[in-house]
């Protein structure tokens, strides 16, 4: 290394990745504030969606066989809101987010997610026959805290690394002050101790 090099400031930050937040950060005010999340939230025509170019007799039982495995597609008709559902497998007939017992001819299911940064329950009901029902979605006050703890601890992570970065930043640029101020003064010594012999040579 030579006199007075420095590592670059590049050399110098620290390597980390800000990932993108999962939910944002007042999401109760969202759910409440946001006209498709009032709309969802009141009760309104759900359909399956899945398989919609086989025959209705298949898509029932393919229906039935993706909730017993914890997993199908519904659409609000009237916003066209169309999800991916996931949920506990309910081999039994019933778990956590799909019960074939509650009622006859129909499956009950809810199932949490996280939708456009707001964490959300759909809960709601469809026909084992006709393939549709009635649903809405509700604000998942649980799941939301949860992801809330997530949100700030990621958050107090990121300003502690930007107060470090900044911290480095402050001290290359004195280093680099340094470095200048140390270089101006070395130029000024050689060209002090040339000055005599340029003095004696033109007196003679």
């Amino acid at each position: 290394m030579l006199p007075f090099e420095t590592p670059t400031i590049f050399e110098q930050l620290p390597r980390f990745i800000f990932k993108m937040p999962r939910v944002v950060t007042d999401q109760k005010s969202k759910f409440e504030s946001d006209e498709l999340f009032r709309r969802l939230s009141r009760e309104a025509e759900v359909r399956y969606i899945g398989y919609r170019d086989r025959p209705l007799e298949e898509r029932q039982i393919r229906f039935q066989n993706g909730c017993r495995e914890g997993h199908t597609e519904a659409a609000f008709i009237a916003t066209g809101t169309n999800l991916q559902l996931m949920f506990s497998p309910c081999a039994n007939g019933y778990s956590d987010g799909c019960d074939f017992d509650k009622e006859q001819g129909k499956v009950h299911i809810k199932s949490c997610m996280i939708m456009n940064g707001v964490c959300v329950r759909w809960r709601g009901w469809i026909d084992l026959e006709r393939l549709d029902g009635v649903a809405c979605l509700e604000y998942d006050e649980e799941r939301g805290a949860l992801e809330d703890a997530i949100l700030r601890d990621q958050m107090d992570r990121y300003n502690s690394r930007m107060r470090e970065l900044e911290e480095r930043q402050r001290i290359f640029k004195a280093a680099q002050e340094r470095q200048a101020e140390a270089e101006a003064e070395l130029r000024k010594k050689h060209h002090t101790e040339l000055s005599p012999e340029r003095a004696g040579s033109a007196s003679n």
